[in-house]
This record gives structure tokens, C-alpha cells and sequence, in this order.
């Protein structure tokens, strides 16, 4: 070999090696033990930001938490007290606002609703804090590179006008997608008032390639998963209650989701919305920089609706 093609041969694979570790490039997730809704969540989930360097300071932070249902039965919603503590870390480390903002897909008595699931008594002034999403004003967006049959979206001027959207979901299985998590709980953006409850132009595009193409829309977001009570079986709604007593976070939501995901027993390399979201970014989204617990020390198998089991089980 002469060095002409010794050079040019080097370069190649520096230029390989290189590639490869851009790509497996990952974002940190934190995975934190909270036995139970107590007064310690709040201090939890400013550690949690500060760990996470997430500047606030004079800025609007929108809080999007899953509301569907409510049972008092089941953990169907995120924890209202949960809800509470995020918002008064966030306030805490000086953001100029903290809001709280939902559109649920079931139910159009949305401040009903969220009495019942307790939002009125655990956060304070929740009513003059709320907005209601499905009835929002909207500006149409475009969807750049879509994955489903949509080409645009009607979206409200709450949650694209945030410094900060921070999604709060529950951690649960789901009867269609497999998980539902950070990315599915953007469905909640998608308004009611222009598209109808339950939101089936969703459905009909696509469940999981609407939900891969929500999550570019929303750049700036950070995901606090409710996961200290957990739902498995026939979830979103129908499932039961598993205690799992967790925290998981982080500025990336298909990371964040992909390690709930293994967290729950659930390969997320099944879940469809996650390799169609790991199809469109740099970062290895299977392979988190771990903050707190380990994965594989706080794992524990979810039930999933029958049908699924084969589907989506972690081998």
C-alpha cells in the first residue's frame, strides 16, 4: 500500500468513526425514587431542573399534565400534587410565570373535570392559572417533514408561545400505542374546538406518526414524568394502578420516553412513534446518560392488554 492510498484510506475511517459517534450521542434522562405525593416532591424536582441546568429565570413556563378522565379508583391523570410541586420549583428558580394549560380529548367540561380529579384544591389559584386548550386561540402550522397524512395543524397560542412547555404525563401503558408518555401527551395540544372530541383526525392520520409529528413543533420542552403511581393493563383509561415510585425527566422526550419505556419492560424499539422519532435525530435515543437509578434496578413488567403482549414485550 502506498501512501497515497494509506492517507486517503485513514481518512475514511476517521470520517466513519466520527459519523458513528455523533450518532450514538445521547441525551441525559434522570431517573429519581419518590415513594409517595409528599412534601418532599418539590425540593425533588428542583434538583431535578437544577441538575438539569434548565435556565427559567424571566421566563413563561406552560405546564401541560395529562388529563382524560377521572376515577377515583385509578391513576388515570397526573397527580394534581404533583402538578403543584412542579409548579412551585419552577417559580422558585424565577420563572416569570408558571401556567398550567390541557385539552382533553373526551371531555369538553374541562374545569369540571379537573375539580373532580382534585387540581382545585392541591394548586393554588389553578382556576385563574388554567387554560383550557380545546378552546384556545389557534394559528395553523405546517408540518415540514410529516410522518402521518397530515400536512398541517391548527395548535393554541398557549403552548406555542411558551419559553418553556413541560410536559407532566403519567406513566401507563396503552391499548394502541403500546406506551403512552411525554410525546403522546402533546395529543392534549390538538383542540377540541377545531377538531372535535375524541380527536380522531388524529387517529385517522396515524396514531403514532401524529405523535412523531407533534414533537418537532414544540422544540423547547422538558418532560417530568408522573411516574410514583403508574397504570398497566388496558391503559389509558380502563388499566390499574401499579406503584412504582419514580421521577423521570429530561430535555429530550423520545429519550426520556424510551427509557420509561424500558422501565416498564416495554421494548422501545417496538413502539412505533419512538423509531420513527429516532429516525429524525442525532441522538441515540435507547441509550440515555443516566442521572440517578439505574435502569435495570428500578424495571419492573407491566401488564399489557393481551393483544399487545407478543408486540411490544422487552425480550
Amino acid at each position: 500500500m502506498n501512501r497515497r492510498y494509506f492517507f486517503f484510506g485513514a481518512l475514511s475511517t476517521m470520517a466513519v468513526s466520527c459519523k458513528k459517534s455523533v450518532r450514538e450521542t445521547s441525551a441525559t434522562v434522570s431517573i429519581i425514587k419518590a415513594a409517595s405525593y409528599s412534601l418532599e416532591l418539590t425540593s425533588l424536582i428542583k434538583n431535578i431542573l437544577l441538575e438539569h441546568r434548565v435556565d427559567v429565570t424571566g421566563k413563561s413556563v406552560v405546564l401541560k399534565p395529562n388529563l382524560v378522565e377521572f376515577n377515583p379508583d385509578a391513576p388515570i391523570n397526573t397527580n394534581p400534587v404533583f402538578v403543584a410541586a412542579v409548579s412551585e420549583a419552577f417559580h422558585s428558580l424565577g420563572a416569570a410565570s408558571v401556567s398550567i394549560a390541557e385539552g382533553p380529548g373526551h371531555r369538553r367540561m374541562t374545569l369540571d373535570m379537573a375539580e373532580a380529579a382534585g387540581f382545585f384544591s392541591a394548586v393554588p389559584r389553578f382556576e385563574s392559572r388554567f387554560t383550557d386548550l380545546n378552546l384556545d386561540e389557534v394559528t395553523r402550522i405546517d408540518i415540514k417533514h410529516p410522518f402521518s397524512t397530515l400536512s398541517s395543524l391548527y395548535l393554541p397560542h398557549t403552548a406555542l408561545a411558551a419559553d418553556l412547555l413541560v410536559s407532566l404525563p403519567k406513566m401507563k401503558t396503552h391499548h394502541w400505542a403500546g406506551a403512552t408518555l411525554s410525546m403522546k401527551n402533546l395529543f392534549g395540544v390538538v383542540p377540541g374546538g377545531v377538531y372535535g372530541w375524541p380527536k380522531n383526525v388524529l387517529h385517522w392520520a396515524g396514531i403514532d406518526e401524529s405523535v412523531a409529528d407533534l414533537q418537532p413543533i414544540f422544540p423547547n420542552q422538558f418532560c417530568l414524568v408522573d411516574g410514583i403511581e403508574a397504570m398497566e393493563g388496558n391503559g389509558p383509561i380502563l388499566g390499574t394502578r401499579k406503584h412504582m415510585g419514580l421521577i423521570i425527566a429530561g430535555s429530550h422526550p423520545p429519550s426520556v420516553d424510551a427509557a420509561c419505556c424500558q422501565i416498564m419492560k416495554i421494548d422501545p424499539k417496538k413502539v412505533r412513534y419512538l423509531t420513527l422519532a429516532a429516525s429524525t435525530t442525532r441522538l441515540n435515543i435507547y441509550r440515555a446518560k443516566q442521572i440517578g437509578e439505574d435502569i435495570h434496578s428500578v424495571s419492573a413488567k407491566f401488564a399489557l392488554h393481551p393483544d399487545l403482549e407478543t408486540k411490544y414485550r422487552l425480550s
